[in-house]
């Protein structure tokens, strides 16, 4: 006697862009096969094409980030790096510096620090180091999507990162998490510090702010 049994209707494109984070369809890359890309895969878009892409569940997640979001990412890069010359705490990346979180899960933060007790060691050419950064920072662009970023938050905090920014340029804001919940949020009146993860770094939002959205020398 045969058993009927049930099976799961295969996933849609759409299901996949909602469980990715109801990403645009446009930055999801369809080759390799969705959910078989590995971390070869991002290391040659790179390598190829000079093309960033995540690695989310299998899937080449393409990470984007437009004119003016790139100029708050290169200033703060900037800021941080002139307060560790001091303190020498660590190094900053920016909008390249690729990290494996978790076993088949890589991400891109815009600007990211790493300690030194952290900082991965004997890396071979082409290996996408596994370490999560202490400090992680996103800009927001037109295509990132809140679900997007829940579920990237998620990600940072369980694979051990201590610290997030989230930089909104069209509000002005940053928000400030410790955890996944409750965070602080920042406006250009506010001073953005380091806390234990960059102690003595601080930050006048209204200067990085301002200097980001110059159009001409300063009168």
């Amino acid at each position: 006697m045969s058993v009927k049994t049930e099976t799961s209707p295969p996933e849609t494109v759409a299901d996949l862009l909602e469980r990715l984070g109801d990403v645009p369809a446009f930055r999801v890359r369809l080759d390799p096969p969705l959910g078989t890309a590995t971390e070869r895969d991002v290391v040659e878009a790179h390598d190829r094409e000079n093309r960033l892409f995540e690695l989310v569940d299998g899937v080449l997640v393409e990470k984007t980030m437009g004119f003016e979001e790139s100029r708050y990412a290169i200033l703060l890069a900037s800021y941080l790096i002139a307060f560790l010359r001091d303190t020498d705490l660590g190094v900053v990346l920016g909008a390249d510096g690729t990290v494996k979180l978790l076993p088949g899960l890589v991400r891109i933060p815009d600007v990211s620090f790493i300690s030194w007790g952290r900082y991965p060691k004997g890396l071979r050419p082409g290996e996408i180091p596994a370490v999560a950064p202490d400090l992680a920072v996103e800009i927001l662009s037109k295509s990132n999507t809140r679900k997007e970023m829940a579920r990237k938050l998620d990600e940072y905090f369980q694979a051990g990162v201590r610290l997030v920014w989230y930089v909104d340029p069209k509000a002005r804001e940053v928000r400030v998490y410790e955890s996944p919940a409750d965070p602080v949020t920042l406006t250009a009146a506010d001073v953005l510090d380091g806390g234990a993860v960059l102690p003595g770094f601080r930050l006048p939002l209204a200067e990085w702010f301002d200097q980001a959205e110059r159009t001409g020398p300063a009168v």
